[in-house]
């Protein structure tokens, strides 16, 4: 191997070409339109094997939860509904009515 092929070897290793950008991309903006519904479930984002490869995501996540947390200090629940007012929002969406 010259030097020269060693170089681009090395370069190949350090830039992702093309597609492996592209499909970071689409793997970030899957993931990311999939984060509502899973934090509202209660899942644990950290978990997600995009995670572990995608710095991008695993910032956005942070201040996500850091954002949540520091509204939940400001706006602490200082009472849980009554368990009556779930059942009465299920019949009105059976109904129709929410």
């Amino acid at each position: 191997m010259t030097d020269t092929d060693k170089f681009k070897s090395d370069l190949t290793e350090v830039a992702p070409q093309q597609g492996t950008r592209d499909q970071t991309e689409d793997e970030c903006a899957e993931f990311q339109a999939t984060m509502p519904e899973r934090i509202g479930a209660g899942e644990d984002l950290q978990t997600d094997p995009h995670m572990l490869t995608c710095e991008r995501c695993r910032s956005l996540v942070r201040d996500l939860e850091y954002i949540a947390e520091a509204a939940r200090q400001l706006m602490p629940v200082e009472e849980e509904p009554r368990d009556e007012l779930w059942t009465s929002i299920q019949l009105a969406i059976e109904r129709g009515e929410a």
